[in-house]
């Protein structure tokens, strides 16, 4: 992981998995972010999660994701997926403290969401990287967990790649009050050499 002098605060990397040796970089979520966000909420993008959100919706998201960011002693962080070649922003990430489904652990939850005409070059699965960096050197938690979709089959490779373990499928709401079935992934923190006792 490498700190660039792009923004404040972005973390640098690259991925096996992308066209060409696309590499990103996420950034912390600003103010700025609003239009990426209104992108993400494309209906191509929201029909694995009951639609697009109103602009009511979006910009309480908006807020939370900035007031998350901007706590330096938060309970996660929210990025902006940039393209480290171009500058353009493609897609958001982030994790935050949640109770995991299954067993009831605190833990850290991520998600991500890369803009259509950007997908299929292995961006969500080098910014998941990224992330798991920044939730590990953040500590606090033992796990990370992702909520795919069952159906949605890109993020559930996403976490299969990443060496994620598969626990089961769970039932979930998201964005709340829209229930769906969804694959609860775990992916443990801890350095490879860690204590076991964690």
């Amino acid at each position: 992981m490498e700190t660039t002098g792009v923004a404040a605060g972005s973390v640098t990397g690259s991925t096996a998995d992308s066209a060409a040796g696309s590499a990103v970089r996420i950034e912390p979520w600003s103010e700025s972010d609003l239009a990426l966000l209104r992108a993400a909420n494309a209906p191509e993008l929201m029909t694995e999660l009951g639609g697009p959100e109103t602009e009511e919706k979006l910009l309480s998201r908006h807020r939370r994701y900035v007031d998350l960011t901007a706590d330096p002693a938060g309970k996660g962080r929210m990025y902006a997926i940039v393209l480290t070649a171009t500058g353009e922003r493609v897609g958001t990430i982030g994790f935050w403290e949640q109770t995991a489904t299954s067993d009831g652990l605190a833990v850290y939850e991520t998600g991500w969401a890369v803009l259509a005409a950007f997908q299929g070059r292995g961006l969500a699965t080098a910014a998941t990287r990224l992330v798991i960096e920044e939730a590990r050197a953040r500590g606090g938690h033992r796990y990370l967990l992702a909520y795919p979709k069952v159906t949605n089959g890109a993020s559930n490779a996403v976490c299969r790649k990443l060496g994620f373990e598969l626990r089961g499928e769970v039932g979930f709401e998201y964005p709340p009050g829209n229930p769906i079935r969804s694959h609860e992934w775990r992916f443990d923190l801890r350095p490879a050499d860690g204590p076991s006792g964690v």
